[in-house]
């Protein structure tokens, strides 16, 4: 039986072991392939050297292995390798709003455009970074998952839009919607 020392040094080597990806079962890290070409266009439409990749089940592989490093840079990694990947805005656009319930308690899904789904609340929270479009509108975004935003559609904005209401949330009067008990301001009432 190992003694408190010894146990301190077994969870070292544990969480050091945790912090090197790809060594824990003993394989070396992915082979670094820097920039392949491959780009995410601010509609969410994936392109290689500048080409539209059309078949969507492709984009769907490619988006299943698409992580955000902490300095905001994307790769698509896999066990053996990982390339950089240039995205416009966001990695994924939000196509479609599905409502369900009413009050605090309703639940707003977003469908992306490879058809992942995601209920926003605490953990996929709606975020509107206001007067950065273009053409000086609101941007909104909703996190998917590790880090990777989706975009949403304007249409789909618009629909939010539609079932925002005022609520006094600490005192401060905001518009925005509720979804699973959380409350998303969409922006300043004037």
């Amino acid at each position: 039986m190992k003694g408190k020392a010894g146990q301190a040094e077994e969870l070292r080597r544990l969480a050091a072991e945790a912090a090197r990806p790809g060594q824990r079962s003993g394989r070396p890290p992915p082979r670094d392939l820097g920039d392949i070409g491959i780009r995410i266009g601010s509609d969410g439409s994936w392109f290689y050297r500048e080409s539209p990749i059309t078949r969507a089940s492709l984009v769907r592989l490619f988006a299943s292995v698409l992580r955000r490093e902490a300095d905001g840079a994307y790769w698509m990694v896999t066990p053996a390798e990982r390339a950089r990947v240039t995205v416009d805005d966001a990695p994924f656009l939000a196509v479609e709003l599905t409502v369900e319930g009413t009050g605090t308690r309703q639940s707003l899904s977003f469908r992306t455009n490879i058809d992942e789904i995601v209920t926003a609340d605490s953990e996929h929270p709606l975020t509107i970074i206001a007067g950065a479009d273009t053409d000086g509108g609101p941007r909104p975004y909703i996190l998917v998952r590790d880090g990777l935003e989706a975009k949403l559609a304007r249409p789909v904005f618009y629909e939010l839009v539609d079932l925002g209401r005022e609520e006094e949330i600490a005192g401060v009067t905001k518009f925005g919607v509720w979804s699973r008990n959380v409350f998303f301001p969409l922006g300043e009432i004037a």
